[in-house]
């Protein structure tokens, strides 16, 4: 029996992990420390009234015999399909009912769908980056290469012509750097990608925080993107569905490569290896995308960004560069003084009893670099930019 040796190419510890290590010693010295967490972006409000109600009345369902739900379709309900289908209708953007597949989390399926391809495939991964997007193909023993955000080009760099790719990551809104891309910047990696074949995975798990127009909910609201990007959502941020998993996965019929439909491949992955979402979930997620649902996810939503504008308040009047604070839950920020990222990490746990993220851990790009997030509650959040007001 052999191991797989990739895995020990991975940093030792995954980044939220070394964070909670590192608190949990802290509170070991200093139990009775006051400790504000804006670090590892989960959420803190409960799930939308609307769907709790549907999955009480789903539940209620499966114990009756005439309404009990066994194994259900494999892409998922048609109801929750159709919802999601109509989601996209309002950003202008028509998908196929067979385009739409339903899953777990937007993390899962952005580490499962990397099944449908070769080890000797080349990934493309800009640097600042979510951790997962680079360990998942370590793990497989791809090569990984990285293109460089950074202020220059506000965290959103364009395809570099040298730079031969075979998938491509893109995160828009970004986790970490809040930064979003326009149509434009879409377009080009839209073009790059069909010209060289290749293909981009589109995290679009924030795209409910966009309020600027100018700003694109779906890569699929670019024109071409149909034969070059698979999409991933999660309603873990829309809804709060960190702790309930419910996501979807948009691969478009059309969408092929080395002469195979990877809508096609995908579906036959998934029968394999995934057995769905359960019923009762579904229905709490298609609930989301009713009037009432969407209302209320917008209450929610809105009650995060105004305590990510209120972070990014106190860095502008501290004249601290950051990106994000408006179309995103993250604000992404120079750590003052040129300290680097853990050093930033230290001192805002000591002194203030803040924990954050630091930059360091999303790559080399992200070093000096520090992420604070919007999910805490307003109380929180109150206390913590008071805080910050008085050591920044």
């Amino acid at each position: 029996m052999k191991l797989n040796k990739n895995f020990r190419n991975l940093q030792d510890s995954y980044l939220f992990a070394t964070i909670a290590n590192r608190l949990s010693d802290y509170l070991a010295a200093h139990p009775d420390a006051p400790v504000i967490k804006l670090g590892i972006g989960d959420v803190t409000l409960p799930l939308p009234q609307v769907c709790v109600q549907a999955m009480e009345e789903a539940s209620r369902e499966m114990g009756v015999k005439e309404t009990f739900k066994g194994y259900g379709d494999y892409p998922g309900y048609p109801f929750l399909r159709e919802a999601v289908r109509g989601y996209y209708r309002s950003y202008g953007v028509e998908l196929k009912a067979n385009d739409v597949f339903i899953s777990d989390g937007a993390k899962n399926d952005v580490a499962n769908i990397l099944d449908l391809f070769a080890q000797d495939n080349t990934v493309l991964v800009p640097d600042p980056v979510y951790p997962v997007y680079v360990d998942t193909n370590v793990m497989a023993g791809r090569k990984v290469v990285y293109i460089s955000g950074n202020a220059e080009n506000g965290f959103t760099p364009s395809p570099d012509p040298s730079i031969d790719a075979d998938i491509i990551y893109i995160c828009s809104p970004n986790n970490p750097t809040g930064a979003v891309y326009t149509k434009e910047g879409l377009k080009e990696w839209v073009d790059y990608a069909n010209e060289r074949q290749a293909l981009i995975l589109f995290d679009a798990a924030y795209e409910a925080f966009i309020e600027d127009p100018a700003y694109p909910h779906s890569i699929y609201e670019v024109e071409g993107a149909r034969t070059c990007a698979i999409e991933i959502c999660s309603l873990s941020k829309t809804a709060g569905f960190t702790g309930t998993r419910c996501g979807y996965t948009i691969i478009p019929e059309e969408l092929e490569r080395d002469g195979e439909s990877l809508n096609q491949l995908w579906l036959r992955r998934q029968s394999t290896k995934h057995n769905g979402v359960s019923y009762i979930i579904q229905r709490g997620a298609a609930a989301v995308f009713t009037p009432e649902g969407l209302a209320q996810c917008k209450e929610n939503i809105a009650y995060y960004k105004e305590n990510t504008r209120m972070l990014a308040k106190v860095l502008d009047e501290k004249g601290i560069f950051y990106t994000g604070g408006k179309n995103s839950p993250y604000v992404w920020l120079k750590a003052p003084g040129g300290k680097k990222s853990w050093e930033f990490f230290d001192l805002l746990l000591n002194d203030l009893n803040i924990v954050g993220t630091p930059g360091s851990g999303f790559g080399e790009n992200g070093e000096g670099y520090f992420r604070l997030t919007g999910f805490g509650s307003r109380e929180q959040t109150e206390i913590a930019v008071e805080r910050l007001r008085k050591l920044l």
